[in-house]
Protein backbone atom coordinates (compact mmCIF):
# COMPACT_ATOMS: atom_id res chain seq x y z
CA UNK A 1 0.00 0.00 0.00
CA UNK A 2 1.73 3.31 -1.16
CA UNK A 3 -0.64 5.74 1.04
CA UNK A 4 0.92 6.42 4.28
CA UNK A 5 1.89 9.15 6.87
CA UNK A 6 5.12 10.44 7.47
CA UNK A 7 6.84 10.30 10.92
CA UNK A 8 3.71 7.88 12.22
CA UNK A 9 6.56 5.29 12.99
CA UNK A 10 3.10 2.61 14.68
CA UNK A 11 2.05 2.52 10.94
CA UNK A 12 4.50 -0.58 10.08
CA UNK A 13 2.93 -2.85 13.02
CA UNK A 14 -0.73 -2.03 11.38
CA UNK A 15 -2.57 -4.32 9.28
CA UNK A 16 -3.02 -3.11 5.50
CA UNK A 17 -6.98 -2.27 6.10
CA UNK A 18 -6.56 -1.33 9.87
CA UNK A 19 -7.21 2.22 10.89
CA UNK A 20 -4.62 4.63 11.03
CA UNK A 21 -4.86 6.81 14.49
CA UNK A 22 -2.83 9.76 14.29
CA UNK A 23 -1.48 12.04 17.57
CA UNK A 24 -1.51 15.01 15.39
CA UNK A 25 0.56 16.88 17.87
CA UNK A 26 3.51 13.99 17.70
CA UNK A 27 3.74 14.90 13.60
CA UNK A 28 6.95 17.27 12.67
CA UNK A 29 6.26 20.08 11.01
CA UNK A 30 8.37 20.21 7.96
CA UNK A 31 9.64 23.13 6.20
CA UNK A 32 8.04 23.82 2.85
CA UNK A 33 10.17 25.68 0.05
CA UNK A 34 8.35 28.65 0.60
CA UNK A 35 9.59 30.81 3.40
CA UNK A 36 6.85 31.23 6.49
CA UNK A 37 5.00 28.10 5.24
CA UNK A 38 5.89 24.30 6.80
CA UNK A 39 3.43 21.66 6.96
CA UNK A 40 2.15 18.37 8.74
CA UNK A 41 1.41 15.70 6.22
CA UNK A 42 -1.45 13.91 7.52
CA UNK A 43 -1.78 11.08 4.84
CA UNK A 44 -0.57 10.89 1.62
CA UNK A 45 -0.51 8.45 -1.32
CA UNK A 46 2.62 8.57 -4.29
CA UNK A 47 0.90 6.40 -6.77
CA UNK A 48 -2.48 8.71 -7.34
CA UNK A 49 -0.95 11.97 -5.81
CA UNK A 50 -3.80 11.87 -2.76
CA UNK A 51 -2.90 14.27 0.02
CA UNK A 52 -4.44 15.99 3.24
CA UNK A 53 -1.99 18.03 5.50
CA UNK A 54 -2.04 20.92 8.04
CA UNK A 55 -0.22 24.08 6.74
CA UNK A 56 0.95 26.45 8.41
CA UNK A 57 1.47 30.15 7.23
CA UNK A 58 3.56 32.70 9.52
CA UNK A 59 1.85 36.13 9.39
CA UNK A 60 2.37 37.54 5.76
CA UNK A 61 3.72 34.36 4.34
CA UNK A 62 2.42 33.49 0.64
CA UNK A 63 2.20 30.63 -1.90
CA UNK A 64 3.23 31.89 -5.18
CA UNK A 65 1.60 31.40 -8.62
CA UNK A 66 -0.06 27.95 -8.90
CA UNK A 67 -2.49 25.66 -9.97
CA UNK A 68 -4.75 22.82 -8.58
CA UNK A 69 -4.45 20.16 -10.84
CA UNK A 70 -7.54 18.05 -9.00
CA UNK A 71 -9.64 19.52 -6.86
CA UNK A 72 -8.11 21.19 -3.69
CA UNK A 73 -10.31 21.74 -0.55
CA UNK A 74 -9.09 24.08 2.36
CA UNK A 75 -10.66 24.59 5.93
CA UNK A 76 -9.08 27.52 7.65
CA UNK A 77 -8.38 26.52 11.09
CA UNK A 78 -7.02 29.54 12.21
CA UNK A 79 -6.53 32.98 10.39
CA UNK A 80 -7.40 33.89 7.32
CA UNK A 81 -6.22 33.21 3.80
CA UNK A 82 -6.31 35.87 0.65
CA UNK A 83 -6.52 35.95 -3.08
CA UNK A 84 -7.76 37.69 -5.76
CA UNK A 85 -11.16 35.52 -5.92
CA UNK A 86 -11.59 36.16 -1.93
CA UNK A 87 -10.96 35.33 1.20
CA UNK A 88 -11.56 32.20 3.71
CA UNK A 89 -11.30 33.18 7.42
CA UNK A 90 -11.36 30.69 10.73
CA UNK A 91 -13.83 28.04 10.65
CA UNK A 92 -14.70 28.89 6.89
CA UNK A 93 -14.19 25.88 3.71
CA UNK A 94 -13.55 26.94 -0.02
CA UNK A 95 -12.88 24.30 -2.44
CA UNK A 96 -11.56 25.31 -5.84
CA UNK A 97 -11.81 22.81 -9.13
CA UNK A 98 -8.83 21.28 -11.20
CA UNK A 99 -7.60 24.09 -13.43
CA UNK A 100 -8.18 27.34 -10.99
CA UNK A 101 -4.71 28.89 -10.67
CA UNK A 102 -4.11 31.84 -7.67
CA UNK A 103 -1.60 33.23 -5.08
CA UNK A 104 -2.51 32.56 -1.39
CA UNK A 105 -1.72 35.41 1.45
CA UNK A 106 -1.88 34.86 4.76
CA UNK A 107 -1.68 38.45 6.06
CA UNK A 108 -2.26 37.53 9.76
CA UNK A 109 -0.97 34.17 9.49
CA UNK A 110 -3.12 30.67 9.44
CA UNK A 111 -3.61 27.09 9.79
CA UNK A 112 -5.52 25.19 7.35
CA UNK A 113 -6.41 21.79 6.84
CA UNK A 114 -6.17 20.73 3.47
CA UNK A 115 -7.71 17.67 0.92
CA UNK A 116 -6.10 17.48 -2.58
CA UNK A 117 -6.85 14.87 -5.38
CA UNK A 118 -2.91 15.60 -7.21
CA UNK A 119 0.05 18.40 -6.19
CA UNK A 120 0.08 21.55 -7.45
CA UNK A 121 1.27 23.06 -10.01
CA UNK A 122 3.57 25.66 -8.91
CA UNK A 123 4.88 28.54 -11.37
CA UNK A 124 8.11 29.82 -10.06
CA UNK A 125 9.23 26.05 -10.66
CA UNK A 126 12.18 26.19 -13.68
Amino acid sequence: MSTHTPGFDKEIHLGPLASRYLDIDALPWVPSRFPGIDIKVLMTDPATGLHTSLTRFAPGASLPDHEHVGIEQSWVLEGRLVDAEGECRAGQFVWRPAGNRHTAHAPEGALVLGFFQKPNKFFDQR
